[in-house]
């Protein structure tokens, strides 16, 4: 295991990363609210094989849960996490107090305009604008850097890229592939709240995404007979609680369409218990 760099205050993580780039270091950036599982890890594995150093915050970012939401009881597993962070062979651990990232609370609010007013922004008022703000000021004080998202968040992956764009943030956002377990249930650190009956149940997600998937596939162009399909599958597990939604849109504007063209994304997301999981997957029809 390799030793590594424990930061905790704003001023010592810009230190850290500004005296990387002088020695002609690329820095890559894993933002993360901790619980660390090999979703996480399969990210910080990527920055490390094509950077030079390597920064993974872990900071649970309270402007983005709402009211009623997890924040008290979110997983969390410091020491463990530094472990895993330098097996890996990160450079350092960026982990600030909720004072240190926020010395007051914050005025700014951001808006992704139609980006964020469906799906998650929808069931969770102000959670991806919550999710920009962190993020812009984690690029603020990594500076220059490639940063690593899962696809697992696409909506927060799209709004994090539009984010660094709108902004010309000097920042490279690189989506990576979800991480799955045998049975296809995507990694998540809300995994941990499934009892043995639930975990077993939460296959059904990824047995949706790939019904509709395949449905598309076969030559079906029309959304509302795709989003049937889905929720018929859905429907086949009990232990499934409310569903927020199941659906296919447009993979970069996340709007619907219709017919159904080009690149695609199918969502999910629904209730096992206490937790709500939500998954992705892929689809293209040729133009």
């Amino acid at each position: 295991m390799s030793d590594i760099g424990l930061l905790h205050t704003v001023g010592a993580a810009r230190a850290f990363c500004e005296a990387a780039r002088a020695r002609g270091e690329t820095v890559g950036l894993v933002p993360t609210m901790g619980a660390l599982h090999d979703g996480h890890l399969s990210l910080l594995r990527r920055s490390v094989a094509e950077t030079g150093v390597t920064v993974v915050s872990i900071f649970v970012n309270p402007l983005q849960f709402g009211a009623g939401e997890d924040l008290d009881a979110y997983p969390r597993g410091f020491d463990d996490d530094v472990r895993r962070c330098a097996v890996e062979g990160a450079a350092a651990v960026f982990a600030p107090s909720v004072a240190e990232m926020y010395p007051q609370p914050p005025v700014l609010s951001l808006d992704f305009g139609e980006l964020s007013a469906r799906l998650e922004g929808a069931r969770r008022p102000g959670h991806l604008g919550g999710v920009g703000v962190v993020v812009a000021k984690l690029f603020a004080i990594i500076g220059a850097c490639r940063a690593y998202f899962g696809e697992k968040d696409w909506q927060q992956l799209a709004v994090v890229s539009r984010l660094a764009a709108d902004l010309s943030l000097p920042v490279e956002v690189v989506g990576c592939p979800t991480v799955r377990e045998p049975d296809g249930l995507a990694l998540s650190s809300r995994n941990a709240y499934l009892g043995a009956a639930e975990r077993a149940a939460a296959a059904v997600l990824h047995g949706t995404l790939r019904a509709g998937a395949a449905l598309i596939e076969a030559g079906e162009r029309r959304t509302a007979a795709v989003e049937a399909a889905m929720a018929e599958v859905l429907a086949t597990e009990p232990l499934v609680g409310p569903v927020d939604y199941a659906c296919v849109v447009d993979a970069a504007t996340l709007a619907p369409r219709e017919p159904l063209a080009g690149e695609l994304r199918l969502l999910v997301a629904a209730h096992l218990g206490a937790a709500r999981l939500i998954d992705n997957l892929g689809a293209t029809v040729p133009t």
